[in-house]
């Protein structure tokens, strides 16, 4: 009898593993992001072609808030975002090529035309409701996880 329950135990904690393991796998329709704040997670849609970066969130009426999207660019390069057509306040966060966030625009203003500077060195940017990354505690130094940073040195691999 004894050794029946622990077969059921070690069974039930290995199940549990696989879980735990199969939920912390990368997902292209997922961002994973942590820091000393804990850690959090996306569903994004990704734009990493010139005419998906233009579209964007245009246009939306609302976004579901665990959800965002995530531009991809080919290379690190300068980025700036505006909010021309845009309905709904947003949260954005650049990134670097090995997925470490370098700056976040807060509540970026619906409609607004001002340029919001990304910085030099820009892979990637996450867009997600306005609010969330304070609420999150996202800031430059979080680390994000998905397969678009496989091919660098990324801080947190898949």
């Amino acid at each position: 009898m004894r050794r029946r329950l622990l077969s059921l135990s070690l069974g039930a904690a290995f199940s549990i593993l696989a879980c735990a393991a199969a939920a912390s796998e990368c997902r292209p329709d997922r961002v994973d992001l942590r820091g000393s704040w804990g850690q959090t997670a996306f569903s994004v849609e990704i734009a990493d072609t010139e005419q998906e970066r233009a579209q964007g969130l245009m246009f939306r009426e609302n976004m579901p808030r665990g959800a965002g999207m995530l531009f991809v660019y080919e290379h690190p390069q300068p980025a700036a975002f505006w909010m021309k057509n845009t309905l709904i306040p947003l949260d954005i966060i650049f990134l670097d090529e090995n997925g470490q966030v370098t700056s976040v625009h807060e509540n970026a203003v619906p409609g607004d035309l001002t340029p919001i500077p990304g910085g030099d060195f820009v892979f990637a940017v996450l867009e997600i409701n306005g609010g969330l990354a304070r609420r999150y505690g996202i800031s430059a130094g979080t680390e994000m996880r998905h397969k678009i940073f496989s091919r660098t040195a990324a801080v947190w691999p898949c």
